[in-house]
């Protein structure tokens, strides 16, 4: 009767680590919807982005002093160059374009940006038509906790949403708490956390569905992971121990 006594403590215990399905499984409440237009959120500029900034005209040569003399035309495509050659946002806020000068675009959309460069060079009379181009060109996001590969990871989209940045880290592993990561963001100087359900489907609608440069992504353990990550261990060390507890019962019961 004791052994029978021990064997169910230790399969209560075995049973007890083990994720169920409505831990592991995504989007559960997904249902089939109309199709609607996504609203994307603007992106803001940034300290420490690095802006692509080119100026065009109708005459190339005219707008040519106003943008940095690349070296071939195959830097275009090679991003690591373009950051190395591109305007890093300062401290305070401003990138020092050629000829113009510095010019302050911390908090400015991307279009708001471009504007904000085409009025002075027709306020200078520069440039009667400007074309002007910006693209941050260092977009990055990290992702930290239980996923196949933690890191950070810079993307050349414009933007991406969540489920690709945890694409990125390699998904999620068994272990990560697929009902509360934590989204780290600081903009403007103001940091917000908030806490995802990956399980359920309405936070799609949130402004949390796409990443903005520089978010924290954290997935912290699940239940299972943090029973097993005690004296007892993962499922392995825990069906040893069973073993060797059995067998010590046997020979004393002996």
């Amino acid at each position: 009767m004791k052994k029978l006594s021990y064997g169910l403590i230790l399969i209560s215990l075995f049973l007890g680590s083990c994720a169920s399905k409505k831990d592991v499984l995504y989007f559960q409440n997904a249902k089939v919807n109309v199709p609607k237009d996504v609203e994307i959120p603007q992106i803001k500029i940034q300290v420490n982005d690095i802006l692509s900034v080119k100026i065009g005209a109708e005459n190339p040569e005219v707008a040519a002093p106003y943008n940095l003399n690349l070296s071939s035309g195959s830097v275009n495509n090679n991003i690591e160059v373009l950051k190395l050659q591109g305007y890093l946002v300062s401290n305070e806020g401003t990138i020092f374009l050629p000829v113009i000068g510095s010019v302050d675009v911390l908090g400015k959309t991307i279009p708001e940006a471009k504007d904000y460069i085409a009025g002075i060079l027709k306020e200078q009379g520069r440039l009667d038509n400007p074309d002007v181009n910006i693209r941050i060109i260092n977009s990055k996001v990290s992702v930290m906790g239980e996923v196949k590969a933690p890191g950070t990871y810079t993307y050349a989209e414009q933007q991406i949403t969540l489920l690709q940045a945890l694409g990125y880290a390699g998904d999620l592993t068994i272990n990560g708490n697929r009902d509360d990561v934590m989204l780290i963001r600081e903009e403007g100087g103001e940091r917000t956390i908030v806490h995802i359900d990956l399980t359920k489907t309405d936070w799609f609608d949130s402004p949390y569905f796409f990443m903005k440069q520089n978010d924290v992504i954290y997935v912290g353990p699940n239940n299972a992971k943090v029973k097993s990550s005690g004296v007892i261990g993962n499922a392995s060390t825990l069906l040893t121990a069973a073993s060797v507890i059995l067998s010590a019962i046997v020979l004393i019961t002996k």
